[in-house]
């Protein structure tokens, strides 16, 4: 780690580094904070972009002291910071970190961390910048923001104060309307930073680079030129033991809400008058007005839902989604979500947009294809014409980031015959650099007080908005059986119909 070439560093964009501040990390024990936050953090404090004067207040439940969570850190940082640098580098960041417990619910340990934010401010010169970082169920965010603001923790006077609040921000269009008057009571709308990690990888921020940098793409990105765009957000894992979170989640709020909106937004958004926090968020809020709103037989008729049944999967036997873990026997939670969007503005009326999304799926996948229309074809032949594909511009977002485009090529020889080809473009070997973790740029962003690449309320209220029939129809519909799709496979037939109706096929991955 120590030694790669980081864009973070490197890149132009990074005009300063965070003022000298702590970030407070609730749910502190938990996978998040071991996965990602503490890694992240690691990797910037190893790259030199984290401020000389910085603290981590680690804030949990359960009984530990500094040293065992230190300890709980190393190994954490052992298994997932891959390289890891020196000893001597780890135990100065391990150094910054402090442990305190508290439960989330109880008045007090606020106070007594307002008290140790203090000390650290009067004996050791840290300022009075702090971020809060939710890493926590959402069932706790009401008590954490309200015990914050008790205990005079949203405001500092002698510097910010920031909340970063974890995905789902609410499960529905009224929920997240009661959480956002939750929070915006204790806190103001610029000091709250919702975030959608899929909003810092690389590839998605190069979304904007790739269509209002080159004058090569930017006049064909409309309804005259683009025939249809395909979004797929696809994983090869299950629920992993979190059955009773999915029961009350399922995929449509797991992934369509934040991750599939996100990159539906950014794909169709006009040009932003400049790449800025307001003006970037506006642009994504008037593509969400603009899509055409679901009427009760549009969510029957343009939405599929979907189970996976028991099957294999490289190799292994894997069960049902109803015979996970925390999963009722008649369970209606869809683990597969395929729909049709329109958007009714002048740049894509009239051209579907369609997300697909499921888990068990065959490969871990997520891209934006946009299939472009074809071009007159009367001088061909028509065998010729019949062999004529579409050109297709593919967005990779992970795993393997990077840009493709197909369009057709005469065969070399003297036949007729005409064949797809692909021109690739891969950051690994373009770059010569590995990007940067998304939870790396989120949180140097946040410390720099950069929003643009999260999520402001207008925006998080207007996705649910756009949901919220899809919910209120399922509920109708009660606890029917859903279609089922084998494991290893891309989703059930009914999927594949959504498209076929339109003379149409979802694209091969």
């Amino acid at each position: 780690m120590a030694d790669r070439k980081n864009p973070l560093r490197d890149g132009a964009r990074l005009k300063r580094t965070p003022q000298a501040s702590t970030v407070v990390i609730f749910g502190a024990t938990g996978d998040l904070t071991k996965r990602k936050l503490v890694p992240s953090l690691y990797s910037l404090h190893v790259e030199g972009l984290l401020p000389q004067d910085f603290k981590i207040i680690a804030f949990a439940r359960r009984d530990k002291n500094d040293e065992i969570f230190r300890n709980d850190m190393r190994e954490a940082l052992q298994q997932h910071a891959g390289d890891i640098g020196n000893s001597t580098r780890m135990n100065q960041f391990l150094s910054l970190i402090h442990y305190h417990r508290g439960d989330f619910n109880q008045t007090e340990p606020y106070v007594e961390l307002a008290r140790s934010l203090e000390k650290l401010k009067s004996e050791r010169g840290i300022t009075g910048n702090r971020l809060f970082y939710l890493a926590t169920p959402p069932s706790t965010y009401d008590a954490i923001i309200e015990n914050l603001g008790a205990a005079k923790l949203n405001k500092s006077t002698s510097g910010w104060t920031r909340i970063i609040i974890e995905k789902p921000f609410g499960r529905d269009l009224r929920t997240a309307i009661e959480l956002n008057n939750v929070v915006e009571r204790v806190f103001a709308e610029d000091q709250i930073y919702r975030i959608d990690h899929y909003l810092g990888k690389e590839t998605v921020q190069n979304i904007l680079v790739f269509r209002f940098a080159n004058g090569i793409f930017e006049p064909i990105w409309n309804r005259r030129y683009i025939d249809h765009v395909q979004i797929t957000v696809a994983e090869t894992l299950g629920v992993e033991g979190r059955g009773n979170f999915y029961e009350e989640t399922g995929i449509t709020r797991d992934i369509v809400q934040n991750h599939a909106l996100q990159l539906f937004c950014l794909f169709a958004m006009e040009p932003p008058a400049a790449i800025d926090s307001s003006a970037v968020r506006n642009e994504k809020v008037k593509v969400l007005q603009a899509v055409k709103q679901f009427r009760e037989r549009d969510v029957d008729d343009m939405v599929v839902r979907g189970q996976y049944a028991a099957g294999s999967l490289m190799g292994r036997r894997l069960p049902s989604y109803k015979e996970e873990e925390g999963v009722a026997p008649d369970s209606a939670t869809e683990t597969y979500f395929a729909a049709k969007f329109f958007i009714d503005n002048w740049r894509w009326a009239d051209v579907p947009i369609y997300i697909r999304t499921g888990k068990r799926l065959p490969k871990r996948v997520t891209e934006i294809a946009i299939y472009f229309k074809n071009a007159p074809l009367q001088m061909f032949s028509e065998k010729a014409r019949s062999q004529v594909g579409s050109n297709v511009l593919a967005l990779r977002i992970q795993p393997d980031e990077g840009i493709s485009l197909r369009f057709d090529s005469k065969v070399p020889g003297p036949s007729s015959f005409i064949r797809p080809v692909t021109m690739d473009f891969r950051y690994g070997t373009s770059f010569g650099q590995t990007p940067p973790d998304a939870y790396e740029r989120l949180l140097l962003d946040a410390l720099l007080g950069d929003s643009t690449l999260f999520t402001r309320s207008d925006e998080n209220q207007m996705a649910w908005r756009l949901l919220d029939p899809l919910f209120k129809r399922w509920e109708q519909l009660g606890k029917i059986e859903l279609p089922q799709y084998q494991i290893g496979t891309w989703g059930p037939a009914q999927a594949d119909g959504l498209l076929r109706n339109d003379q149409r096929e979802w694209r091969r991955l």
